[in-house]
């Protein structure tokens, strides 16, 4: 695997010595060119977490991925280049059941910097552009939006916010006990299978803008969205795959199936 090659996929141009502004700079260009996506799972494609098999999608077929995949490289790029970085588990709210998803059922990552902690996230449909400073009952304000941190004991809680100093929506939660990759391996069978998965359920593709605006491909529609500003697009079955190579840069491989079916939700938490 090549850095350089990598470096290149993301579009960085610059040092890639361990500093705040480097990690700001890799996960901002990170997320303006990897899309966040299910499309494997709808083309047929399995998905294993090996980090060369993770290379070889995201970096030389130039495609995108979901959180195992995109965090699990994106952690491997962060160590390599001398980060003190570690992947942690998360539970993610589904906007569409509103309930939590199973344990391990996200993967984040930590960064240990200077005696500061950031979290780092390039594999998330709603996400912060840059790493947000792991402070307690702290707002953070981006170009996306502004993003609160808090922690209820050894559970930090991620929410988004529409209106500062105003309780917002859930995202995540997450802890911070370490993990590794082969940890997630059935999680990530389990995204490829249940109707409780929005991967399963739904073919999409999801991008970052700059500005924090988003475009986004599901099912049989194509979505953008600049602040509160949303405007969506019909697309016929054969205008989706242009619409992926035009749009996102991707060219899908073998049989594709949109979807965009309703999510069964999990079962209720004890």
């Amino acid at each position: 695997m090549d850095i350089s090659q990598y470096l290149l996929r993301i579009g960085y141009q610059g040092p890639a010595q361990p500093s705040l502004e480097t990690l700001c700079r890799l996960h901002r260009c990170h997320l303006l060119s990897v899309p966040f996506d299910s499309l494997s799972i709808h083309c047929r494609e399995p998905i294993t977490l090996a980090l060369p098999l993770l290379y070889d999608k995201i970096v030389r077929r130039h495609r995108g991925g979901f959180c195992y995949e995109l965090n699990g490289l994106f952690l491997w790029l962060l160590q390599t280049l001398g980060f003190g970085a570690k992947a942690v588990a998360g539970r993610v709210r589904n906007r569409f059941t509103g309930r939590y998803g199973p344990p391990l059922d996200h993967m984040v990552i930590v960064v240990q910097l200077d005696g500061r902690s950031f979290l780092c996230d390039v594999g998330f449909g709603e996400g912060f552009l840059e790493p947000l400073e792991m402070k307690g009952d702290t707002e953070q304000v981006q170009e996306g939006g502004i993003f609160w941190l808090g922690n209820q004991g050894a559970t930090w809680v991620l929410e988004r916010r529409e209106v500062a100093g105003k309780e917002g929506r859930p995202l995540y939660r997450f802890t911070l006990e370490e993990k590794k990759l082969d940890d997630f391996a059935d999680m990530c069978l389990y995204h490829q299978t249940s109707p409780s998965s929005i991967f399963t359920c739904k073919s999409f593709c999801s991008l970052q803008r700059e500005g924090g605006g988003r475009l986004t491909y599901m099912g049989r529609r194509l979505i953008s969205t600049v602040g509160e500003k949303r405007t969506e697009t019909t697309l016929q079955r054969s205008e989706i795959p242009a619409v992926l190579r035009e749009k996102f840069m991707v060219r899908l491989e073998g049989d594709f199936e949109p979807k965009d079916e309703e999510i069964l939700p999990p079962p209720e938490e004890n």
